[in-house]
């Protein structure tokens, strides 16, 4: 017997976001890059410098994968490591000059996306959706 999830919010939930991640991935595809490495960058593009930990933190995986991540980054030349000068135990994360115009290349393409998906919204129900989603995220980390 199959057993069928029958908490219709959880399921159009869990659809919605790997429909967005979907597509996300396939356009980052489109530029060389995975789903977490364009998440990363656009962390540094929106935020500028952060340490390991702050990107961690934002892009919600462990530090140890994150400097995996960001080792592939460095590789690409799209970002580079500098030692804080203050605590040689700290290492903050750039973009570099590659990685800006890669960004300036994908970010209103991305954002076109943003934008497209949730204009089917209108600005009440955009509200209510972050409300709601609030709520149970609330639920969640208590």
């Amino acid at each position: 017997m199959e057993n069928i999830c029958t908490n219709q919010p959880f399921m159009i939930l869990m659809q919605t976001s790997k429909a967005i991640q979907d597509q996300i991935r396939e356009d980052m595809a489109k530029n060389n890059l995975t789903i977490t490495e364009f998440s990363v960058l656009e962390v540094l593009f929106h935020k500028g410098k952060q340490t390991i930990q702050q990107l961690a933190n934002s892009v919600l995986i462990s530090s140890g994968s994150m400097t995996y991540v960001i080792d592939k980054l460095e590789q690409k030349a799209l970002l580079q490591r500098n030692a804080c000068p203050d605590d040689r135990r700290v290492i903050h994360v750039t973009l570099t000059d590659d990685g800006m115009d890669v960004m300036n290349k994908i970010m209103p393409e991305h954002e076109a996306f943003v934008e497209f998906t949730f204009d089917a919204l209108n600005s009440n129900e955009a509200k209510n959706l972050v409300q709601l989603l609030k709520k149970v995220r609330k639920r969640v980390e208590n």
